[in-house]
């Protein structure tokens, strides 16, 4: 099939390649004219046959809201547009009946893989009406991983975002709880060798995955890293995730409190610290340190 790609950055650049060795066509947009195929939304469109399929890779927020504004006013009843972004699933259902209003379909998609896709697939939630999703699925069924697993039609418009938002939120306290083991041991006497603790945890263990084998990875390049400050930033998601447990009255301590441990990591000196320090001094006579 063919199909229109905007947004050719670090994701979008490796999933038109894999799009295309699976055999599609791919006529991809992007501000750098370094990495387009064509010039501008119109000529992207005008390149489609149709019913159109066109996928958006931009930044979640105004990026994606003026791309599929744009987009609104240059396709036709029967095309479909996939938010392939990391947009809060509130905002799909918006787009969905922007765009329903003249005729075009909408799904939104959520894409996890990083820099690893392009050779390993994509893992897709994706949500919106059967006849949409349909027009997509040949993409869909190129970028995911091989076998039966890695991608799920997770429900209306707006689901798939949330399937993602959620998976992010996992993935927060799945890095937390690496990095907090992976601390301690590096401060005791005891280990001497943090890394190779860590390599042996990848077979036979509950707690091998992944994660685990890209942090054998991070320590094969910087064994005590070194060179890295202890600052992480936050994509958005792990607040989303918070708040939509707030909104319906679930509890997430862990993914709550890796999201608040991302936060004390800009904190050069913390103010909540320094209260702590003052109370204990208060009322146990405990020291304090001065500046």
């Amino acid at each position: 099939m063919e199909l229109g790609l905007v947004g050719l950055g670090k994701m979008g650049g490796n999933m038109r390649e894999r799009i295309r060795r699976a055999g599609h066509t791919v006529l991809g947009f992007d501000r750098n004219p370094d990495l387009a195929d064509v010039h501008s939304l119109r000529e992207l469109v005008g390149k489609l046959s149709g019913p159109r399929v066109v996928w958006v890779m931009v930044p979640a927020g105004e990026p994606t809201q003026s791309t599929i504004d744009e987009l609104a006013e240059l396709l036709e009843p029967g095309d479909v547009v996939v938010d392939g972004g990391n947009s809060r699933w509130t905002d799909d259902e918006r787009h969905a009946e922007e765009l329903a209003a003249k005729g075009i379909g909408f799904v939104d998609c959520g894409v996890s893989g990083g820099v690893w896709g392009l050779e390993n697939g994509y893992a897709l939630m994706y949500g919106g009406d059967k006849e949409n999703v349909a027009k997509v699925q040949p993409v869909f069924d190129a970028l995911k991983p091989e076998g039966d697993l890695g991608a799920v039609h997770a429900g209306k418009v707006g689901a798939g975002h949330f399937a993602k938002m959620v998976h992010n939120g996992i993935e927060y306290a799945m890095m937390q709880a690496y990095a907090e083991g992976w601390e301690l041991l590096e401060k005791v006497d005891s280990v001497d060798n943090v890394r190779e603790v860590f390599r042996s945890w990848q077979e036979g263990t509950v707690i091998r995955s992944w994660l685990l084998d890209l942090a054998v990875n991070a320590l094969d390049e910087d064994q005590h890293l070194d060179g890295l400050r202890g600052y992480a930033q936050d994509s958005g998601e792990g607040r989303w995730t918070v708040e939509a447990a707030i909104d319906n009255a679930v509890p997430l301590p862990a993914i709550t409190a890796s999201l608040f441990a991302r936060f004390a990591s800009r904190q050069e000196d913390s103010p909540q610290m320094k209260m702590i320090a003052a109370l204990r001094n208060q009322f146990g006579g405990h020291a304090v340190e001065k500046k």
